[in-house]
């Protein structure tokens, strides 16, 4: 059974940015490697969650963007 999130992470990022910057945190808390085990893996997993949240967004905003192609909305891939 999961674990609640502690009083001091939110369960839900407010946006995308907030996520990134929390996610961001996460990593540099977990490659000082000054965290007691217990918290670094809590801290891995809440980074495991950002980084679902934060891909998400990014193919949620990637299937958004088209391209007029030939007279044709195209969806947006990264090769182009």
């Amino acid at each position: 059974m999961p674990k609640a999130p502690s009083k001091n992470t939110p369960d839900a990022p407010t946006s995308y940015e907030a996520a990134l910057q929390e996610l961001e945190g996460l990593v540099a808390l977990i490659e000082s490697g000054q965290l007691p085990l217990d918290q670094m893996l809590s801290s891995y997993q809440r980074g495991a969650t950002l980084l679902a949240y934060c891909r998400g967004k990014l193919e949620a905003v990637q299937d958004q963007i088209k391209l007029l192609e030939d007279g044709q909305l195209k969806a947006w891939t990264t090769e182009e």
